[in-house]
């Protein structure tokens, strides 16, 4: 393991690294937009900026989107001056984008997360050959152009990234799926190990994403429902059971009635798993996430681990984590998430350093990559890169075990149990903030307000006398019994700051009443991560068990990877709870289809985490020495 500083850069903003004049762009790009023909005669719109000169030859850097290709017409992107693409257009990349099939300009019909075919015959696509085939348009048509095709995407566009790797092309040299979507029933947006992300989905689909575009359209549908509240806990709260949403989705969203029919993990997931197809690649792949990723942290962790079992020894595959929200990579500023900082512009650097010499290597023949380790980590807490041969690294196993009176201790528990009332009629909240829309801050958010309620169990450690650096999946080892038939736990792996806690560059909180002055950082409760468990899905996600009433019973899961130091004068504190609203939807605490469930069907219980020497709750974290 090496230590990497980020230097000087981090003391610029991207925009001063990267600002390019429109004008610039105007004058020296050609903007050209194609309807590509596929295999079975569907087009797809493509928007091609390249340079004016075609005499040098130039590679192209495609990505593939659901959420358009425009501005349509005469208009450039701003991508092209505003952001770090600018430095592609510096270099004389040819910039491609297209509107996937059945999305904004193109024809065809969508279907989400389309499964990969992998015995294709014909005239037969999925986003494999959608993306062959636009690849094999572009190096044959586009002036100028050298033969060498890079995919990049973030998010969605990410997943078509992964199906591009698959295409099998042979011009496509290099991929960066980017926050992929790759599983969207055991991680990612819409399910975390079969708990409903109930605002996520709700959200992404009715403001506009989930209706369906009979034919090609250059204008946004309008957002179709309001719901008649600005506060997202209350107004969730207030519609309620799952059938309840359901019916203010009408008739038009397909993919929510898709959900709705597979609320386990059958065959139909399995199909839309990305992770299920990526052996024996071709192009070579860098894999880009964020640690604090509110939506497809799971995917980028998972794609990489796929791909490093399902390919040769010295494959290219490398992985590169931030500490990022979702897409804040490609941001011009990465210093901070919330009240949360980094040390300086994490993004800058992962631009400048990481993903720009990716490219430039593979589609330009130039420069060096033996600088880029197999997995270039940020670790949070110490603020500092660090790059290893392998992911997970080699790291000691250690037991945190949960204690009688709320410590946390390396030492097998004494006895006894710990207890609270789970109510699906007042959930616990996901974070303490009033707002409509899901938050990308609550991944570092606070804690301090879920410890203060009673149906959150909450046990640290002392003081620390040395610092203690996690990374890898932390696992959760409980040991529960309950009174009803199902349920869920929440467990969140916290650090907590001491009470004079504060950054150099902020003042001290100002101690009169109507100072104001920066959030008092003293005391800070950070989240490092949450993971929620669908407690029906202990033993396997295929096949749902319900518990039996009092009988105590084993949840074991593990939370996605860390990369944090916990600082010699800090704690590390464990929260567990079993809701987490809006974010997940609420059990019913009974073993019922919960899609199916109507309002009466929620009822309050009891739960017991138990922690005596027989029955030993206890939090695995995986410390590197």
């Amino acid at each position: 393991m090496t230590k990497v500083l980020l230097g000087v850069l981090l003391t610029l903003p991207a925009r001063a690294l990267f600002a390019q004049d429109s004008a610039w762009v105007t004058a020296n790009y050609v903007k050209q937009e194609e309807q590509i023909v596929m295999r079975d005669g569907v087009k797809l719109f493509t928007s091609i900026y390249r340079p004016k000169d075609t005499i040098q030859r130039r590679p192209v850097l495609l990505t593939r989107t659901p959420y358009s290709a425009g501005p349509y017409g005469e208009a450039y992107t701003s991508n092209l001056w505003k952001t770090y693409w600018s430095e592609y257009t510096k270099l004389g990349y040819i910039l491609v984008i297209q509107d996937v099939r059945g999305r904004w300009m193109s024809e065809g019909q969508f279907e989400d997360v389309r499964p990969f075919n992998p015995k294709k015959k014909g005239k037969e696509t999925d986003e494999a050959s959608d993306t062959y085939d636009t690849i094999d348009w572009l190096v044959n048509h586009v002036p100028g152009n050298n033969g060498r095709v890079g995919v990049f995407g973030i998010s969605y566009p990410g997943f078509y990234t992964t199906m591009a790797a698959l295409s099998g092309h042979p011009a496509l040299k290099a991929v960066s799926p980017q926050a992929p979507v790759t599983d969207w029933f055991m991680g990612d947006d819409f399910h975390h190990n079969g708990a409903f992300c109930l605002m996520d989905c709700f959200s992404f689909y009715t403001k506009g994403f989930g209706y369906p575009h009979p034919a090609p359209i250059a204008v946004a549908p309008a957002q179709q429902l309001q719901l008649p509240c600005n506060d997202n806990y209350q107004a969730f709260l207030d519609i309620g059971a799952i059938p309840n949403f359901t019916k203010l989705t009408g008739d038009s969203l397909a993919f929510w009635k898709k959900i709705m029919q597979h609320p386990d993990y059958d065959k139909w997931w399995q199909q839309r798993n990305a992770r299920n197809y990526v052996e024996n690649l071709q192009p070579a792949v860098l894999v880009v996430g964020g640690l604090f990723d509110a939506e497809d942290c799971f995917g980028a962790w998972n794609l990489y681990q796929a791909i490093e079992k399902k390919n040769p020894a010295g494959f290219f595959n490398k992985i590169v984590m931030g500490p990022w929200y979702h897409g804040q990579w490609a941001s011009n500023d990465g210093s901070r998430l919330g009240h949360i900082q980094f040390g300086g512009n994490t993004a800058a650097w992962y631009q400048q350093h990481i993903e720009i010499p990716f490219f430039n290597y593979y589609l330009l023949g130039k420069g060096d990559l033996s600088g880029i380790a197999e997995a270039t980590i940020f670790f949070t807490g110490e603020n500092q890169w660090r790059q290893f041969p392998k992911w997970p690294p080699a790291a000691v196993p250690q037991t945190y075990y949960l204690q009688q009176g709320g410590s946390l201790a390396v030492t097998p528990p004494a006895g006894g149990k710990s207890t609270y009332v789970s109510d699906p009629a007042h959930p616990v909240p996901y974070t303490e903030d009033v707002h409509f829309y899901r938050t990308r801050d609550y991944m570092t958010d606070d804690q301090r307000f879920a410890s203060r309620r009673p149906d959150v169990l909450t046990f640290k450690t002392g003081v620390l006398t040395e610092d203690i650096t996690v990374a890898g999946a932390i696992t959760a080892d409980l040991r529960v019994s309950i009174t009803g038939t199902d349920a869920d736990f929440i467990v969140k792996v916290i650090d907590v700051m001491p009470d004079d806690f504060r950054y150099d560059n902020t003042p001290p909180p100002n101690k009169t009443r109507d100072a104001g002055g920066p959030y008092p950082l003293g005391g800070y409760q950070m989240l490092v991560r949450g993971e929620v468990m669908r407690g029906r899905y202990r033993n396997s996600f295929q096949q749902p068990e319900a518990f039996r009433p009092n009988e105590i019973t084993t949840v074991r899961f593990q939370l996605p990877d860390i990369a944090h130091t916990f600082r010699k004068g800090h704690r590390i504190m464990v929260q567990i709870q079993s809701t987490w609203f809006p974010l997940i939807d609420r059990n019913p605490q009974q073993f019922v289809d919960i899609y199916r469930a109507t309002d009466e069907d929620f009822i309050p219980q009891t739960v017991n985490i138990h922690h005596d020497a027989r029955n030993a709750s206890a939090i695995v974290l995986p410390v590197l020495k």
